[in-house]
């Protein structure tokens, strides 16, 4: 059974994105950027809601733009192999957007679905093939977890304090309690924490 890993940057006060909806708090880390670009080609799909899908797809097809290069999402001015590696990934990777809103979705292997149900998704993890990520996305992501889809969540936790912003898991009807997998420390200053679902 293929699993769900949701992936994300969020500060240390627990915020993913800042009260304005932008991500330009993230602290860059090259060796993050290396093991993120390494690992996701090993992925099978990306799993979206409306507003993360709308932000990727404005930047990510324009990445490979160079074809030595591509541009840091984060950081204006800085270029990376490693941010190209997954460039590519992104671009070539089934993507799945659920969405009320959305007319139509023109990116590159992209299907749309109207509305969330769990049951679909569970049907998509009894598919054959690898894990699927998840990118931010805070609404289908509150709704993965509280119907226990997300197999692990993967966070990249920066070193700044908003005092506001938008949490990615909001609305829960009950806690959600965690096994810790890994903790990596970065010398930037981030913290690499990987959890699981307890048991």
């Amino acid at each position: 059974m293929r699993r769900i890993v949701a992936f994300d940057r969020v500060t240390a006060d627990g915020y993913f994105t800042s009260p304005d909806g932008k991500l330009d708090w993230v602290v860059p880390e090259p060796q993050i950027d290396k093991e993120a670009g390494e690992g996701m080609s090993g992925q099978g799909a990306i799993l979206f809601g409306r507003r993360t899908y709308e932000m990727f797809q404005a930047f990510w097809p324009h990445a490979l733009e160079d074809p030595g290069t591509a541009p840091d999402p984060h950081m204006p001015g800085r270029r990376s192999p490693e941010i190209r590696a997954m460039a590519v990934w992104i671009n070539e990777a089934a993507k799945t957007v659920f969405s009320k809103t959305l007319e139509d979705v023109t990116w590159k292997n992209t299907r749309l679905i109207r509305a969330f149900d769990p049951r679909e998704v569970e049907a998509m993890k009894k598919q054959p093939g690898p894990d699927m990520l998840i990118f931010g996305s805070g609404s289908i992501a509150s709704q993965l977890t509280e119907h226990g889809l997300i197999d692990e969540y993967r966070f990249i936790v920066g070193p700044v304090l908003l005092g506001g912003g938008k949490s990615l898991i909001s609305g829960l009807t009950k806690s959600s309690r965690l096994d810790l997998l890994e903790a990596k420390t970065y010398p930037s200053g981030n913290v690499m924490l990987r959890y699981a679902p307890h048991k």
